[in-house]
This record gives structure tokens, C-alpha cells and sequence, in this order.
């Protein structure tokens, strides 16, 4: 009697069939995929001026994205990936930006009241003449410098946390 082999799908046997039914036009991704905003990679991206106000943009990358004048105002951008992006004169009021991976950002005049950066990484970033009231920083990494400047102005407290900004910063 001869053995029998027992056909099995190998993970390259997989690759090679889900490759083909693509190929094929047998296997379309859903209508609308696209069209939400957490899977879209905006990289790099001109984003002068756009309005992603109270969106769900959680886990997402901005990186190198200039986005001047854009409205991020209640916006869930946690875990994002922000690495040189340009928020100059954006609105980030009550946004929350947790956890985002942020260095070399810059966040010039731009408004970042009530806005959550708890346990964000925000080295070599600029907050120069940003509205930081009611701003959470708890555990957020900032660069010496750009504490005591912000510390100038820091005042209120985070309506979502409870949180002084002042003592979010480790203000004296």
C-alpha cells in the first residue's frame, strides 16, 4: 500500500493564491476602505489648511506632512507618528495627541488648548508662541529648553483629565 500525502497550504502556497485572486480581480477590498482616515498614510503630505476636526485619526502618520493653518481641533491623533510634520498656526485645541511619536515638530503659533500630549514623545519640537491652555503633558517627553519657555505661559487645567498644565510640564 502506498502512503498517501496529506496536502498542505504552506504560508508561500497562501502569498502566491491571495497574489493571484488579487491579480485576478477576484478579491476587491470593500467599498469605502480607503475613504476612512485611519488607513490612509499622509506621509509627506501637503495638507495646508485641511479639516480634520473631530476625527479619528488614531495610529496614523503625519510624517514630514505640512499641514499650516489645518484644523485638528478635537481630533483623536494617539499613537500617531508626527516626526518633522508642520503644525504652524494649526488648531489642535482638544485634540489628543497621546502617546503620538512627535520629534521635530513644529507647533509655531499654533493653538493647543486642552489638548492631551500624555506620554508623547516630543523632542527637538517647537512650541514657539503656542496656546498651551489647559494642556495636558504628563509623562511627555519635551526638550529642557522648550519646558522653560512653555512654562512661561502654561496656565489652566485640562477639562478632559483634570490635570494642571503647569504641573503636566513640571513648571517652578
Amino acid at each position: 500500500m502506498i502512503p498517501q500525502r496529506k496536502f498542505r497550504l504552506t504560508p508561500l502556497v497562501w502569498t502566491v493564491l491571495l497574489v493571484g485572486l488579487v491579480s485576478f480581480g477576484w478579491l476587491q477590498p470593500q467599498p469605502g476602505w480607503a475613504a476612512n482616515e485611519r488607513n490612509v498614510n499622509y506621509t509627506l503630505a501637503d495638507l495646508k489648511a485641511t479639516d480634520f476636526s473631530n476625527k479619528d485619526v488614531s495610529g496614523t502618520s503625519f510624517a514630514g506632512a505640512d499641514m499650516r493653518n489645518a484644523d485638528f481641533h478635537g481630533a483623536n491623533l494617539s499613537a500617531t507618528i508626527l516626526t518633522q510634520a508642520v503644525f504652524q498656526r494649526a488648531n489642535l485645541s482638544g485634540a489628543d495627541l497621546s502617546e503620538a511619536f512627535g520629534d521635530r515638530v513644529i507647533f509655531n503659533d499654533a493653538d493647543l488648548s486642552n489638548a492631551l500630549f500624555v506620554n508623547a514623545l516630543l523632542t527637538s519640537s517647537i512650541f514657539y508662541n503656542t496656546d498651551i491652555t489647559g494642556a495636558d503633558f504628563t509623562d511627555a517627553l519635551i526638550d529642557r529648553m522648550q519646558v522653560t519657555m512653555l512654562c512661561e505661559t502654561a496656565d489652566g487645567v485640562n477639562p478632559s483629565t483634570g490635570m494642571d498644565t503647569r504641573e503636566s510640564l513640571g513648571c517652578r
